[in-house]
């Protein structure tokens, strides 16, 4: 194999190597109990993960509150002593976090 077919295969290794999919991020480290991340409490919340993102309508929190339907537009405004609960497709929530 000459040299150019050599650097076509490492090519060619390198390109396929970056189309693979990147490994889903843990979630359970999302949800850490450090006080500078979780300024907001979310981590107490994280029992609402899979229920629908309605039942947030009857409940009171001492903190302001975040509900985001999926695919939504929200503002890009950061505040760390706000909880956010984003729903999946179906409606679900998958996600709390500070923000």
């Amino acid at each position: 194999m000459t040299h150019y077919g050599k650097a076509l295969l490492v090519t060619a290794l390198f390109a396929l190597s970056a189309c693979q999919s990147a490994s889903k991020p843990d979630t359970s480290a999302a949800a850490s109990h450090d006080p500078e991340t979780d300024q907001c409490g979310a981590s107490q919340y994280q029992n609402y993960v899979g229920q629908p993102l309605s039942t947030l309508d009857s409940k009171r929190f001492a903190v302001p509150v975040r509900a985001i339907p999926w695919n939504s537009a929200v503002t890009m405004d950061f505040n760390l002593r706000r909880i956010n609960f984003a729903a999946d497709q179906s409606g679900k929530i998958s996600r709390v976090y500070c923000g």
